[in-house]
């Protein structure tokens, strides 16, 4: 029973984030807000909501293991599973500076990580970080690049888009409800730690919309869309999600994240970055050993 509520949770969480996403773009448009904004201020934000949603229940019941794992999870999921799934289709080539300088933010977010494992995640925390995203999005717009492109026709009025909106914050902390509850119950059960359970189930469920992104846009040959996406909903995961979180209690980070995954989060963004740097491209070749890489993780931390 607890796996059935824990998968209509994801599902619930799934369709919320497109529902979310979906009246973003509409609603963006409908204002003249430029494509660029809308996939990284709009679109972004919204895939990271699945983890915020989650975060803030995992924190409010005193779960907060559950919380920092999902985000790393969420983050390891997006650079290799997500990034795999988009390049296998259609390899991303040309890679801008500007998109380089995402990747370089990336890194530096993650030995942020690093350091603050030594440290407590509190309301200072997150009035630093909020700041910090703040600021990273002004610049960002103001030089005007173009990450994203049109992936998407359908265009609703702005009261449409709006309940979209609505109903999509609602159909997420619902979901969030149910699947961090069911996580924490299965994971008892199991005799698996929180941590664990996070870095796996809880942040696979909520890359799922980046995934969804990454396929739909690779698809229709819009692959700087999915890189944009992945890179930036990455950075909200951390100062936003975290630095949110932080605010609704002190919480500090599990050895077991200390100890290995923060490391290889970090690990794989540089590949990713040498990659960008050298070879400007994102080809198969990484697509498919990201694939198996990624599986084999799975595989190890639950051994």
């Amino acid at each position: 029973m607890d796996i059935l509520i824990l998968i209509l949770g994801l599902a619930i969480l799934v369709v919320g984030a497109e529902i979310l996403i979906r009246g973003s773009v509409s609603f963006g448009k409908k204002l003249n807000i430029s494509l660029f904004a809308i996939g990284v201020v709009i679109v972004a934000a919204g895939t990271s909501l699945p983890e915020l949603a989650s975060s803030i229940n995992a924190v409010l019941n005193n779960h907060s293991d559950l919380a920092l794992g999902a985000v790393v999870g969420s983050n390891i999921a997006n650079l290799i599973l997500v990034m795999a799934a988009t390049t296998i289709i259609v390899p991303i080539t040309n890679i801008t500076n500007n998109q380089i300088n995402q990747a370089w933010i990336n890194i530096a977010l993650g030995i942020c990580l690093i350091i603050m494992s030594y440290f407590y995640f509190n309301y200072l925390f997150g009035i630093i970080s909020l700041i910090a995203l703040t600021l990273i999005m002004y610049f960002q717009i103001k030089k005007g690049s173009i990450l994203v492109d049109d992936i998407d026709k359908d265009e609703y009025s702005i009261f449409i888009s709006l309940i979209l909106i609505i109903f999509g914050v609602i159909f997420l902390i619902y979901g969030s409800d149910l699947f961090v509850n069911s996580a924490i119950i299965l994971a008892k059960r199991l005799q698996v730690s929180e941590a664990v359970i996070g870095l796996s189930l809880i942040a696979f469920g909520t890359s799922l919309p980046e995934l969804v992104i990454g396929i739909m846009s690779a698809l229709k040959r819009k692959v700087d869309f999915a890189l944009g996406n992945i890179l930036g909903s990455n950075i909200y995961n951390v100062l936003g999600v975290l630095g949110i979180s932080s605010f609704f209690g002190n919480f500090g980070m599990p050895e077991i994240l200390a100890r290995q995954d923060l490391y290889f989060m970090l690990l794989i963004t540089f590949v990713i970055l040498i990659f960008m740097i050298i070879f400007k491209k994102l080809g198969r070749l990484y697509g498919s050993v990201g694939l198996m890489l990624y599986l084999g993780y799975i595989y190890y931390i639950f051994i």
